[in-house]
């Protein structure tokens, strides 16, 4: 083969790469090398440095393949959903809430403020930029459009408002709310927001403005105890929260998802959903008609704890029309903490942090089915997010 033939050969397999990429769903990972528990279920710290992101490629779900890892700093502290890629595929958000520093010769946790910008359109992709917000950034949204992000701050009590061009993200402006706020959902339509007051109880109401501007009317919403994650159905009609009920952890008790009627004037709550002990990931269907939470089951727990198990589990909720249902419970690894649908919704990603890997099950009608895959990683999986699209 010729020199020019070769040229065209790697221009061709390169523009195949590109456009498989681009045309895939992918699922963005965060791992934290900080933390490990003992056998007691204390927690055990050790220096940062090996923290990683990673980007996933999931055009074959049972098959992924990894794209990318980023020696990005990360961690478990918080709600799983720190990171989102954009709608538009052209970039991806990481939050950082917490820092481990040395105080008088031992390891201490503090609040940090930065904000990975990664850019998805670079092959492979790579870091952008750091943006800095509030302390403690923690949940995060990016908006329908693709044009801005929500990111719940939960030493400050603030959420941060960023807008993005591209790679181009910066903050315009802070949303005090009074209360820790651990993580921040927009509604479909792009014109609503709900933030969880994860020691408060409750889910705050945000309204945005065509000109993007972002208000808080004080209007709270009584959810279940200790809500940390909040997600909207598809059709922007419920949202729900998981309500850890443990302050972060398990404790033996049983925990519940508050449905939340936007329709509603003003929203509120209309049931609750057992849903087992310790929500900690949750994630709705972006086809619709399901929700899953990951169960910590005291995973992480002294292993003299009444309430310790070995693993964890996911359960799957049924969506139809105002009432959810939980279908099924099925058993996956230690200490579970992100869960993740494909966007068609047939499969469900469920990030184990003590295995190391994430369990890879499958929608079947209204049963939930484990492949018996998994998806290894060289880190622990602390949070993740999947693509739109």
């Amino acid at each position: 083969m010729g020199k020019k033939s070769l040229l065209l050969a790697a221009s061709f397999v390169a523009l195949m790469f590109a456009n498989h990429g681009h045309a895939s769903p992918f699922l963005i990972i965060g791992n934290d090398e900080k933390i490990v528990w003992d056998d007691e279920g204390k927690a055990v710290l050790s220096p940062p440095g090996k923290d990683s992101v990673v980007i996933v490629d999931l055009a074959k779900p049972e098959e992924p393949k990894i794209l990318a890892t980023l020696p990005l700093e990360n961690t478990v502290v918080g709600p799983p959903v720190n990171m989102a890629i954009s709608p538009k595929g052209d970039v991806a958000l990481v939050a950082n809430s917490i820092d481990l520093v040395q105080d008088g010769g031992t390891l201490k946790q503090v609040p940090d403020d930065r904000i990975w910008v990664i850019d998805m359109k670079a092959n492979p992709p790579k870091l952008a930029g750091t943006v800095k917000g509030g302390k403690q950034p923690s949940g995060l949204s990016i908006s329908p459009s693709g044009n801005m992000a929500l990111v719940a701050n939960r030493e400050d009590k603030s959420i941060t408002v960023l807008s993005i061009n591209g790679t181009d993200v910066k903050v315009t402006d802070t949303i005090p709310m009074g209360d820790s706020v651990a993580h921040v959902a927009i509604a479909p339509d792009g014109k609503r927001a709900l933030a969880v007051k994860f020691p408060a109880h409750k889910a705050a109401l945000l309204d945005i403005g065509a000109d993007g501007k972002v208000t808080y009317n004080k209007y709270d919403i009584a959810t279940g105890l200790w809500p940390y994650n909040v997600d909207f159905t598809p059709d922007g009609k419920l949202a729900l929260t998981a309500d850890n009920g443990g302050a972060g952890s398990a404790d033996g008790n049983v925990d519940t998802i508050s449905v939340i009627d936007m329709q509603a004037n003003p929203p509120r709550v209309i049931d609750k959903v057992v849903v087992g002990d310790g929500p900690e990931g949750f994630a709705i269907s972006p086809a619709g008609g399901f929700a899953a939470t990951a169960l910590l089951r005291g995973s992480n727990a002294s292993k003299k704890a009444f309430f310790y198990n070995k693993n964890g589990s996911a359960a799957l909720l049924r969506i139809d029309g105002n009432k959810v249902t939980k279908l099924k419970e099925l058993e996956v690894g230690g200490l579970p903490e992100p869960v993740a649908f494909t966007p068609d919704g047939k499969y469900l990603y469920v990030g184990n942090f003590l295995d190391k890997n994430f369990s890879i099950l499958r929608v079947e009608g209204n049963d939930l089915v484990d492949t018996g895959k998994k998806l290894q990683l060289d880190g622990h999986p602390a949070a993740a997010r999947m693509s739109p699209k």
